[in-house]
């Protein structure tokens, strides 16, 4: 399958950000290109991202990493959805200052005490796991509910390895805490694009990602076809495919000289 000539049924094309389009420091070389070839293809184009923050702080991060707006047709992250679903009510809060303040721009209140549900965008910055080991059992022992608003359990970050909100909510559902998801690879973000793009027919969209347990676990759940990322955050493993589910094709990276292979 080459990505720059997709078969003319992909309309919709539902595309990760970290790991495919950058890695949180530079656009990867080519990407731009091909995310032109297919708006000048008259295809739609969405990222579709498990980031803890809103749309519109998304869209500030793409404008600094240099790349154009007019190259998709909106964002959608697992942040809004969680945000969406907390509204009017004081919930407590763990992730970084900036996370924090893009949530109460979103209309986000926050308390230190006496909390039943907390929003959980991430770690605290240093922060690993195991430092959160009280706090965790703490709030299991009071029934809080976390609402995950990060599936993702790493990225790849500037070369180095961040732990995501995904990996806080699994200790503390080890510990048997309550926990709601939000994001890929949970149906809800699907509809919400298809929806939003106005497509109905599953077989008209083109999902594409570098995670087995979100995007490729997401696509195969929600019934869409994909395209695994193989050099984003599971670069140099062997992939294993759930259920007898496979992807297209798979591709090392979406720039212009990328090799795709079914």
């Amino acid at each position: 399958m080459d990505l720059l000539d997709l078969p003319e049924r992909y309309r919709l094309i539902l595309c990760d950000l970290w790991g495919c389009v950058h890695d949180g420091w530079r656009v990867f070389d080519g990407v731009p290109a091909t995310l032109a070839t297919w708006k000048a293809q008259q295809r739609l184009v969405l990222f579709v991202t498990n980031a803890p923050r809103t749309a519109d702080a998304i869209r500030v991060q793409l404008e600094k990493l240099g790349l154009d707006e007019d190259l998709d047709d909106g964002i959608i992250t697992a942040g809004e959805a969680g945000a969406a679903a907390l509204l009017g009510r004081k919930v407590g809060f763990c992730g970084t200052h900036d996370d924090r303040a893009d949530l109460e721009r979103r209309g986000l209140t926050f308390t230190s005490h006496g909390f039943t549900e907390l929003a959980c965008a991430g770690l605290a910055e240093g922060e690993t796991v195991a430092d959160y080991a009280d706090r965790l059992a703490a709030w299991a022992a009071d029934d809080v509910l976390l609402h995950c608003l990060n599936p993702d359990r790493i990225v790849h970050h500037q070369g180095e390895v961040m732990v995501c909100a995904g990996a806080l909510a699994d200790a503390y559902e080890a510990l048997g805490g309550r926990t709601r998801w939000y994001g890929k690879p949970y149906p809800t973000i699907y509809e919400y694009a298809l929806r939003l793009a106005g497509i109905t027919d599953k077989s008209h969209v083109l999902a594409i990602g570098d995670g087995l347990q979100t995007d490729m676990a997401g696509a195969a759940g929600f019934g869409i076809d994909a395209v695994f990322v193989t050099g984003g955050i599971h670069a140099g493993d062997d992939p294993v495919f759930e259920g007898g589910w496979r992807p297209v094709a798979s591709v090392e990276g979406l720039g212009t000289d990328a090799a795709a292979r079914t």
